[in-house]
């Protein structure tokens, strides 16, 4: 069984999805990267990794430190451009890590990110 929740996703917050855009913006020009948590089908807490590395061209996620969860659904990344579209590496982690993941971009507003799934297929999500 995958480390990764089952149930159907419901949507994200909005106070998360906020603080994703800002803490993105801080981490500008280096991307910023966490895993994300479901609880009752809403994403609503973010994951750090320890050990993570970002530059402005990737981030590195050392996914081996995480604790078994199995209320984690997926991950998000910045991109340090208005580019919310998955790079190959995205394409290749979403297929390993999980079923839902946002990219956001700049200006990291809440015009400036898109939700995949582990296809790297765009989707609908709503912001609670």
């Amino acid at each position: 069984m995958s480390i990764f929740s089952r149930k159907k996703i419901k949507g994200i917050t909005e106070r998360l999805l906020r603080m994703i855009l800002e803490t993105s913006k801080d981490s500008y020009p280096n991307e910023f990267a966490a895993g994300m948590r479901e609880i009752d089908g809403i994403i609503s807490e973010l994951i750090m990794v320890p050990g993570t590395v970002t530059s402005h061209h990737k981030a590195l996620l050392q996914l081996h430190h995480l604790p078994i969860d199995y209320s984690m659904v997926g991950i998000v990344h910045s991109h340090p451009s208005p580019n919310i579209h998955p790079s190959q590496n995205d394409m290749i982690m979403f297929g390993k890590y999980g079923r839902v993941h946002i990219i956001v971009g700049m200006p990291y507003d809440m015009n400036c990110w898109q939700a995949y799934d582990y296809n790297g297929k765009e989707i609908e999500l709503s912001v609670l």
